[in-house]
């Protein structure tokens, strides 16, 4: 590892140690990797040096759905439409290229299905969440054989799905809105499904599908959810609710925020409850318990942290030792593949 000032970053670093705020805050957690957004907050934060990976086999090795070029596009265009759309109804068109753009980005890389990918906790605004659901969505749909046309579809709805919210004037960022909203504020902030579908209900470019996941990304199985407490959805809706709620919890969109593993213990336990046991299980195939750059504590007492995901694998991942079990730094690096190492596991994860 290495410290680097920050305008000597070019971009595809991976970080050794943590970024702190002047008030101690977590920016940004080792294992990250910088790409340009992350290096201009670097800038606008006012820090100065960062500590780096060194290109080694040790280094991090990140696994995203979507290609950083791709998703930044694609937040771009989600932006430009709302943001237009809102005040003059116009230009929402566009979503349609961000859908083709992920849908054709997916189905060109055959080993996409395959994989374990790394899905972290995070302050990530609208555009983000609505960007990171249309991947999680996206992908389960391959995983389940869908068509092109079906895959599509979803790809469309799960982008939009959450437009209702800028119709908002409660705020339900990192707020438990079941907990902490009175019964005003809770029925408007539901309103949210109904503002989105009648904002699109005449576009003529969007198929059905892609209306009825705006609709009802929010129901579940138990009728617990709304606005209409339906239980008969269309398997794109059905995909959709599990990959928003999932999201949901990283980004603290009408919950407190969370963490990965709070988010799959949520999921999990809602299987054949609130979401549809099989997708569950398709969707679980695929998100790393442990996403790299998690600081663990392994059954020996070491603390390591995650380097790397190994395929079907979701909670045996490789991992570089830092500190013995007495506190003592490692001189060597020393890397640990959990799946060839039956004796060594994971106890917790050491929070920051």
């Amino acid at each position: 590892m290495k410290t680097v000032s920050v305008n000597e970053l070019t971009g595809g670093e991976y970080l050794a140690k943590p970024v702190k705020l002047s008030d101690n805050q977590t920016l940004y957690y080792e294992g990250t990797c910088l790409y340009m957004k992350h290096i201009e907050t670097l800038v606008s934060s006012d820090i100065k040096e960062v500590v780096i990976f060194e290109p080694t086999a040790l280094s991090p090795k990140e696994k995203q759905i979507i290609k950083e070029q791709i998703r930044s596009d694609c937040s771009r265009k989600m932006q430009n439409v709302m943001e237009k759309y809102i005040t003059n109804d116009s230009g929402i068109e566009e979503i349609a290229e961000a859908a083709n753009e992920i849908v054709d980005d997916m189905f060109s890389r055959e080993e996409i299905v395959d994989r374990v990918y790394d899905i972290r906790e995070r302050n990530g605004d609208l555009y983000d969440h609505s960007i990171m659901v249309a991947s999680l969505s996206i992908l389960t749909g391959l995983k389940m054989n869908l068509s092109r046309w079906e895959v599509y579809d979803i790809g469309v709805g799960s982008l939009l799905h959450d437009m209702g919210l800028r119709y908002l004037s409660v705020p339900y960022q990192d707020v438990d809105v079941n907990e902490e909203f009175d019964p005003e504020s809770l029925f408007e902030f539901r309103k949210h499904t109904l503002y989105g579908f009648s904002s699109v209900e005449k576009e003529t470019w969007m198929s059905n599908e892609s209306k009825k996941i705006i609709l009802y990304h929010h129901e579940r199985l138990d009728r617990s959810g709304y606005p209409f407490k339906q239980i008969v959805m269309p398997i794109s809706v059905r995909i959709v609710a599990i990959a928003d709620a999932f999201d949901d919890i990283l980004c603290g969109i009408g919950v407190k925020r969370g963490n990965v593993r709070q988010a799959l213990e949520y999921i999990r336990n809602g299987r054949d409850i609130l979401f549809e046991g099989r997708i569950v299980d398709y969707f679980l195939e695929f998100i790393a318990t442990y996403p790299v750059g998690t600081t663990v504590i392994t059954n020996s007492g070491d603390e390591a942290v995650v380097i790397e995901q190994n395929e079907h694998f979701t909670d045996r991942p490789k991992i570089r030792l830092i500190k013995d079990r007495n506190g003592m730094e490692y001189k060597e690096e020393k890397l640990i593949d959990l799946l060839e190492n039956d004796d060594i596991s994971i106890e917790y994860v050491k929070e920051s």
